[in-house]
């Protein structure tokens, strides 16, 4: 497989967490590895918040957060690039971090919100992650889980992998763009 960058950012590993303690502890371990934080993502439910706001996206300086989990996000949006907070029928308030926040606000621009899927399973969508493993990750946050997303070359998200499953997700997968490879 080649590693042009025609393409080559479009694969994916996305891990689940029971809690936001062992999510945060994933992202300092792909920190430590030397992983390219600005190509992970973290997403979760927020029950602390109950304003009928539609959202709020920051991807240039650091978003603050007060709440039960003020310092686990703050710990976040200081390591990873971007920040935001969407209301999401379905799921209701979501935090995320990092670029996923562009894909999801790139979904919701384009109105490309996928039958059966929330919007973050959209952005998820966007970045080539297939319609039924969307799904299962839309299970996931209803599930109170974390998501953490890491995107890169195939080298680079297989590595993100390997480091992951140090660290005790309840589930990982991979999602490789094996077409690339064809450019004209």
């Amino acid at each position: 497989m080649s590693d042009s960058n025609s393409g080559s950012e479009m694969n994916a590993m996305v891990a689940a967490y029971n809690t936001h303690v062992e999510a945060e502890a994933a992202v300092e371990e792909l920190n430590k590895s030397g992983f390219d934080m600005k190509k992970l993502s973290i997403v979760g439910r927020d029950y602390h918040t109950e304003e009928h706001i539609i959202g709020f996206y920051n991807a240039g300086d650091r978003m603050k957060y007060w709440g039960k989990t003020g310092a686990f996000w703050g710990g976040i949006w200081g390591m990873l690039f971007g920040a935001a907070f969407f209301v999401i029928p379905g799921l209701g308030p979501i935090l995320v971090a990092g670029p996923l926040v562009a894909w999801i606000v790139g979904a919701l621009e384009g109105a490309a919100i996928v039958g059966g899927i929330s919007a973050v399973g959209a952005g998820l969508f966007s970045l080539g992650i297939p319609k039924d493993s969307v799904l299962q990750y839309d299970t996931a946050l209803k599930a109170n889980k974390f998501l953490l997303v890491a995107h890169g070359t195939a080298t680079e998200v297989t590595k993100a992998k390997d480091i992951i499953h140090t660290t005790n997700p309840i589930d990982v997968n991979l999602h490789l763009r094996l077409s690339e490879t064809k450019a004209a």
